[in-house]
């Protein structure tokens, strides 16, 4: 078989959701949808924000894509089955499932020993669980379809986890393995991506240049410590095309070769 990059990378005609794309402003969310959208993918841009979700899928649609907005909150099952109802009745059907949403700024001030239990749960519920309630709902729509993608958004974070926010993300680094063990018999791949440091507004709010973090990671990064929301798009797309067809359980990190490992 030839390899055909525009039609490997092609998704004309697929179905996509991404949670967490309505916030923040210059977010890492509001970048995959619209980069999906260019692919040539119909995007539901979800989001809490309610009004946030219809900003982004009015820049897609202007970009001349496809979008509609809709505002879900993830950790509610009833809200979760509302979004694929939706999904269905915009689209007809779904394809691809980008668990974006999630805590970051909330999660990563204080230590873990001295985090309130109940912000721990919070927490674990929005970047955990919220991606399984997303999935699940998601496999009836995905078998209908005949197969599907899941990207779960990990963080470099994760490795080693020295916050909370990096527990919540290498425990969905372990969902993401479970569930490509489950789904992979009804052709479903579940991958994730895991940014390093992105100046998205709320990556840019958390590490100013002057941040003794920002230095560490300056000393141990193979390339450019820093990233725009932009660059991650690629690891999407061949986790969301038919270029990454053959991958399931995989963790791309995507972070100038700040996290090493096998």
């Amino acid at each position: 078989m030839t390899f055909d990059p525009n039609q490997q990378f092609d998704l004309t005609g697929k179905v996509a959701i991404v949670t967490g794309a309505g916030g923040r402003g210059n977010s890492i969310g509001a970048a995959y949808a619209k980069g999906l959208a260019k692919a040539g993918a119909s995007v539901i841009v979800a989001d809490l924000n309610g009004e946030g979700a219809e900003s982004v899928a009015a820049d897609i649609n202007a970009d001349g894509g496809t979008a509609e907005a809709v505002q879900v909150d993830i950790t509610d099952e009833a809200s979760v089955a509302a979004m694929m109802e939706a999904t269905k009745e915009a689209f007809g059907g779904l394809d691809i499932l980008v668990n974006n949403a999630a805590l970051m700024v909330e999660a990563v001030g204080t230590p873990a020993i001295q985090t309130e239990v109940a912000d721990f749960e919070k927490l674990m519920k929005v970047n955990v669980t919220g991606a399984l309630i997303c999935a699940k709902a998601a496999v009836p729509l995905f078998k209908e379809r005949g197969g599907g993608k899941i990207v779960n958004q990990l963080s470099a974070g994760a490795w080693p986890a020295q916050t909370t926010y990096g527990v919540s993300k290498i425990a969905l680094h372990g969902l993401t393995q479970t569930l490509a063990t489950e789904l992979g018999p009804l052709n479903v791949n579940v991958n994730a991506i895991a940014p390093g440091m992105t100046m998205s507004d709320a990556g840019a709010a958390l590490t100013p240049p002057d941040s003794p973090f920002v230095k560490a990671v300056e000393s141990r990064c193979v390339l450019r410590p820093r990233g725009q929301p932009d660059e991650l798009v690629g690891a999407l797309m061949l986790l969301c095309s038919p270029a990454g067809d053959w991958m399931s359980g995989q963790s791309l990190n995507v972070d100038g070769g700040f996290i090493l490992r096998n």
